[in-house]
């Protein structure tokens, strides 16, 4: 998310906001790139048949986004931290709809390594990290968003801060804590 881009996007998505229809056909090709990235990042650890594919989910999830009322938006950073969450809704309801169709089946796994969000590598039940991730939630709200907002929405610690609006010291801290709370109860939910 290069900053020299982020002045014209956060403009489109201001007059979006005010009601301009035309800015939200002007923001879609400042966008579609860096959704594309994610959206291949989340897919990228998939089976090759996997059915669906970074297309799919980056216009599912422009879709959901465009088609929700009265959504403020203060930066490109938060713009991308948003489309992060629907990715994972997107990721988590078809897991879920796989799952259903195999009768018990786990669906979509991906892989969370050192960097994102995990201290070792391993292959994750995505159902099972969305669950965690609620139950995170329950607990601590912020630890919940600073976690989908660097792995679903792969935002820097920097844009993490700017997102929530809170230092960057405060995220980088509340981050290894929910890595760690996450990487406990996913042993945990293994275990049994």
């Amino acid at each position: 998310m290069s900053s020299g881009a982020s002045k014209p996007v956060s403009e489109l998505l201001i007059k979006w906001q005010d009601g301009d229809k035309s800015a939200l056909h002007s923001l879609l090709p400042q966008v579609y790139g860096e959704l594309r990235r994610l959206a291949r990042h989340y897919l990228k650890s998939e089976r090759p048949d996997h059915t669906l594919q970074s297309t799919a989910l980056v216009h599912e999830a422009y879709l959901r986004l465009v088609g929700q009322a009265a959504l403020r938006v203060d930066s490109r950073a938060h713009f991308f931290g948003i489309a992060a969450g629907l990715m994972r809704e997107i990721l988590v309801d078809h897991a879920r709809m796989r799952g259903a169709a195999k009768r018990g089946g786990n669906g979509l796994t991906l892989t969370l390594d050192e960097a994102v969000a995990m201290p070792q590598k391993r292959e994750l039940d995505l159902i099972a990290v969305d669950d965690a991730l609620n139950s995170l939630a329950a607990l601590d709200p912020r630890q919940s968003r600073i976690v989908e907002l660097r792995f679903f929405g792969g935002l820097s610690l920097e844009e993490t801060a700017e997102v929530l609006e809170i230092s960057r010291a405060t995220v980088t801290r509340e981050w290894a804590t929910a890595r760690l709370w996450l990487h406990r109860e996913m042993s945990r939910k293994e275990s049994v």
